[in-house]
């Protein structure tokens, strides 16, 4: 028996020795670069001769280091891939981090959404760095480099704000900063670098616009005459502001409707910097008839901006940039003497505040856009318990339902469409690696948008086809919650957002829980789905009677669900009974017109108030989506939401079916009982 046992005794200490001291079996998917030789999985770019034709570059110019940033001239969200240097030379196509190169190393600096991704995406001449802080790229650079050894970068891609960070960090350094107009990538790059776009410029029919583009340049001349430093010029270096002035669309950047442009307007003169070919006969006669007292738009080509700038500045002007938007290659060639700089353009900031017009065709825009919202809620509601239905498969038919929609020009971003635990990520878009078949026992999230012509939408629900759990309901009704009472919130003009924002929290706070994203950004008329400076967020401007804004709190419970309610809503004047200052408060007024779900909200944990103020939101859906929903004559999708809209006072949803009659019949009664 004794020997019995020491053998199994044995034959276990040796089981476990071999576990605990066997090599772990390699990840196919990552890099190992200690390994001998090292191993590069087949997803990562094989980058040694790039990197060698990178670093003879760096050497014909005589400098010992390289920086290259993810960005594009513009300093936009979304860039064209022929600007995407960084993940050309590296593999790594996360949208965050920078890539530095020396004579003899190379490092990518990224935060801890993509260091997985990183690994998995480059080989071993690159080092990865999980930082993306600017003292700790210049730490890095420093290691390398000696006394008098320069520094290059591409002025073009360098914000202004970038460029002072890393003056500041290398003044004392001994080590030079130089600026190197022409880039060193794309001399690598070559003819493999993707051609600029060629698609179609093209300016929107008038009855979608609030002013016509010569309306538009008189009101930023005047705003340029009652300036106390009296510019003469205002430079347009965001894709947005030229594409607004003008009123003048394109499609060179994934999901925004924008073309690569700069603008240089000035007393008496109009300068449009373009890639020339693209200007058809129409949009040249459009911007050279019935001009305002002045010469019409010149259009000259996009290259050629730097070297105009620079001659404009030689004569007593000057020049109003918003340096949010302004890269330092034509910030460079301003003399301080003559520049006026303040964080965003008089047309970022007119822009930010819709006219009257402006803000009709944007509701007009998320009425249909709610049309597309209700039918597939329904679909789902309908196909997900049968099977079959997966996050992309979902995501596709959500676009092609939007695409039937009057004015439709696309999808405002890429459709989060994500189920069960994929949901806990808040920034989660379905590929073919992670596509779940959705579960009707499982929440679902869907955050999507669409581009029309009178108007950009973004809109997030979060549902349940099955049984929620308790901590489910009580999350999402917190969530609910706290979009309710910031909604409803009045408050003085010229507030800032960053000061109500966290009203949208409150619920969430009270019990332990939070979200990590921001509560709401701006939204235009066929822009960015992310318009700035608009939004809730510490560098948005005061929030003024006009402006679009998403209200978006979420709560996100790692590895299980996520959930997000997200509407747009408009700013507008309150009716309070006193008026301090003399000047009207403000409120919102929700824009977006699709119901909650009734599943998931718990109102015994509700106040009243957030009852009746979804009622009446309810209300205001029946009256303004349903004629829409009959006049395109979809009876089904009108049925469901007569149903969904029901007010909260009425109980859970129905499940016989039922006649709209009675349904109406029902919904009138609660509201005059709930409102008595």
């Amino acid at each position: 028996m004794k020997v019995f046992i020491w053998t199994i005794t044995l034959i276990l200490l040796l089981q476990c020795g071999i576990s605990e001291g066997a090599p772990q079996p390699r990840d196919p998917t990552i890099r190992d670069c200690s390994a001998t030789p090292p191993f590069v999985p087949p997803t990562a770019k094989i980058s040694t001769e790039d990197l060698n034709n990178l670093r003879q570059q760096m050497r014909i110019n005589n400098i010992s280091a390289y920086i290259i940033p993810a960005t594009d001239p513009h300093l936009g969200e979304y860039i064209a891939n022929r600007e995407k240097r960084r993940q050309w030379l590296t593999g790594f196509t996360g949208s965050s981090g920078s890539a530095a190169v020396t004579l003899t190393r190379a490092a990518v600096f990224t935060d801890s959404r993509y260091w997985t991704q990183a690994e998995r995406q480059m080989d071993c001449n690159w080092e990865l760095q999980k930082t993306i802080s600017t003292s700790d790229i210049v730490s890095w650079i420093l290691q390398e480099l000696k006394d008098g050894d320069e520094i290059g970068f591409d002025p073009f891609l360098f914000s202004i704000n970038d460029w002072q960070s890393y003056h500041s960090l290398l003044e004392d350094s001994g080590k030079i900063l130089r600026s190197i107009p022409n880039n060193l990538v794309d001399e690598v790059w070559g003819r493999q670098r993707p051609d600029l776009p060629d698609n179609q410029i093209y300016s929107i029919p008038n009855q979608f616009v609030g002013s016509t583009w010569q309306e538009k340049v008189t009101d930023i001349r005047k705003q340029m005459e009652q300036h106390p430093q009296k510019p003469t010029a205002v430079l347009l270096s965001s894709l947005e502001e030229s594409a607004w002035l003008f009123n003048l669309r394109g499609q060179d950047i994934p999901y925004n409707p924008f073309f690569y442009s700069y603008s240089l307007l000035t007393t008496d003169s109009i300068r449009l910097f373009v890639n020339v070919s693209r200007i058809t006969a129409d949009v040249r006669s459009y911007l050279t008839s019935s001009c305002p007292a002045s010469p019409c738009v010149q259009i000259l080509g996009y290259d050629e901006v730097r070297d105009t700038v620079t001659e404009y500045v030689k004569g007593n002007v000057k020049v109003w940039i918003g340096s949010s938007y302004t890269n330092y290659g034509v910030y460079e060639v301003i003399p301080k003497s003559k520049l006026v700089s303040e964080n965003y353009s008089p047309i970022m900031m007119t822009k930010a505040v819709k006219n009257d017009k402006e803000q009709k065709l944007l509701k007009d825009c998320h009425i249909r856009d709610a049309v597309a919202v209700v039918e597939y809620l329904l679909w789902l509601e309908k196909s997900v318990p049968k099977g079959g239905v997966t996050e992309i498969s979902g995501a596709t038919y959500v676009d092609g339902l939007r695409a039937k929609q009057a004015y439709f020009k696309g999808p405002s971003f890429g459709t989060i469409s994500a189920g069960g635990l994929n949901a806990a990520l808040p920034h989660y878009r379905p590929d073919n690696q992670t596509d779940r078949t959705l579960n009707a026992g499982e929440m679902y999230l869907v955050d999507s948008g669409g581009q029309y012509y009178d108007g950009t939408t973004d809109i997030t629900r979060t549902v349940h086809w099955g049984t929620p759990t308790d901590f489910e309901k009580e999350a999402y009704t917190r969530v609910l919650m706290g979009n309710i009472e910031l909604s409803r919130l009045v408050f003085p003009p010229r507030t800032a957002g960053r000061v109500i924002e966290s009203i949208a929290r409150q619920a969430l706070w009270e019990v332990g829980l939070n979200f990590g994203h921001g509560t709401g950004h701006g939204i235009g008329n066929f822009f960015a789905v992310h318009e700035w400076p608009v939004g809730l967020q510490t560098n948005n401007i005061p929030l003024t009677k006009g402006m679009f804004t998403s209200i978006e709190p979420g709560y996100y419970h790692d590895g299980s669900f996520g959930i997000r309610i997200e509407d747009i809503a408009v700013v507008v004047e309150a009716e309070t009974k006193n008026l301090f200052g003399g000047e009207k408060y403000l409120t919102f007024e929700t824009v977006t017109l699709v119901p909650y779900d009734r599943k998931l909200i718990d109102t015994s944990i509700m106040t009243d108030v957030q009852i009746k103020h979804v009622d009446k939101y309810y209300e205001n859906i029946r009256k303004t989506l349903g004629p829409e929903l009959q006049r395109q004559d979809l009876q089904e999708a009108f049925r469901w939401l007569e149903e969904h809209t029901r007010p909260l006072s009425c109980g859970p949803l129905l499940t016989a079916p039922i006649g709209v009659l009675i349904v109406t019949a029902i919904t009138t009664l609660c509201i005059q009982l709930r409102m008595a």
